[in-house]
């Protein structure tokens, strides 16, 4: 998997070279990684409610086709863009979700921070209280009980730290996941995160970890393609 460095792009003519590469790769395409920075910016997925920008002010807003709601990028995050052929990697969506997510708590635990899955909600969360704990969620994914409706996600005492967004065209991957390292965090604020009121975002600056973008950068890109592999 050949991992490509783009530094700080906009967002805008990065979305349109991913679709480009997607639609002319072939079976013998290799899988790339694209590891950038954005300028300030808000992504609209292709559900998105409006009533979920608050309040977007100077901030360009972009609509995209990924899937999710509005997030935000901006300066001192890391973004990895996977352009991977599922078929031939050998799994399914859902486990491709599952492993960009590995990625990233395993790219936390590099930091000593304990990354976290909640159930319903795509994406890592840390405990506010103590991000280095180990302790089981109350929250984390359940089994599903046969004839009982899924739960709303809680994040009762938790702050998102890296937000997933996804697309597959003729089974080939693009979009990706996005890790807060040391942001403005304020924009977000100016919207409901994920589509969900009042959840709190977080960085590992904010948490107590100090790390520059260009570690944080190397780290999760080699655990995304330690993760991604066949």
């Amino acid at each position: 998997m050949q991992i490509r460095n783009l530094g700080r792009v906009d967002y805008a003519p990065t979305y349109d070279a991913m679709v480009a590469f997607t639609e002319a790769r072939t079976a013998e395409t290799p899988d790339e990684l694209w590891v950038c920075e954005h300028p300030p910016v808000f992504t609209q997925g292709i559900a998105g409610k409006d009533d979920h920008l608050l309040s977007p002010g100077n901030i360009p807003v972009v609509k995209t086709n990924r899937g999710g709601q509005v997030t935000y990028h901006g300066p001192g995050q890391v973004v990895v863009y996977p352009l991977i052929d599922l078929q031939r990697a050998g799994y399914f969506v859902k486990e491709y979700v599952y492993r960009i997510e590995e990625a990233v708590i395993r790219t936390l635990i590099h930091f000593g921070v304990t990354g976290h899955r909640v159930g319903g909600a795509p994406g890592i969360y840390v405990r506010l209280d103590d991000p280095f704990s180990h302790a089981l969620l109350p929250q984390r994914p359940q089994r599903k009980v046969e004839g009982q409706p899924a739960a709303d996600p809680d994040f009762t005492g938790l702050g998102k730290i890296a937000a997933l967004g996804i697309k597959v065209s003729r089974h080939c991957t693009y979009h990706g996941v996005a890790l807060n390292v040391d942001m403005d965090l304020q924009p977000y604020w100016r919207i409901n995160p994920c589509g969900y009121a009042g959840l709190q975002t977080v960085d590992l600056s904010t948490i107590g970890v100090a790390v520059s973008w260009d570690e944080a950068a190397q780290v999760l890109s080699q655990k995304l393609g330690t993760t991604l592999s066949p």
